[in-house]
């Protein structure tokens, strides 16, 4: 996991298995979360919360095309 930090890792981790669980849910919805981006990105943004080592951007988020 290269640019994340190990907090980050972990936080991923589990709400991966929470979301295999049926048992993570999605910020103010509180809907339930079934697509593994979701998890991911959840996880991350936890970690985010806590201090954790996270870069803001993901590549997979913005497009890489330059526009001009």
């Amino acid at each position: 996991m290269g640019k994340y930090g190990e907090k980050a890792g972990k936080k991923v981790q589990r709400a991966m298995h929470e979301m295999h669980e049926g048992t993570l849910r999605s910020g103010r919805s509180g809907k339930k979360v079934t697509s593994r981006k979701q998890a991911i990105a959840i996880g991350l943004s936890e970690a985010r919360q806590e201090g954790g080592k996270v870069p803001r951007k993901s590549d997979s988020s913005h497009s890489r095309s330059s526009h001009r």
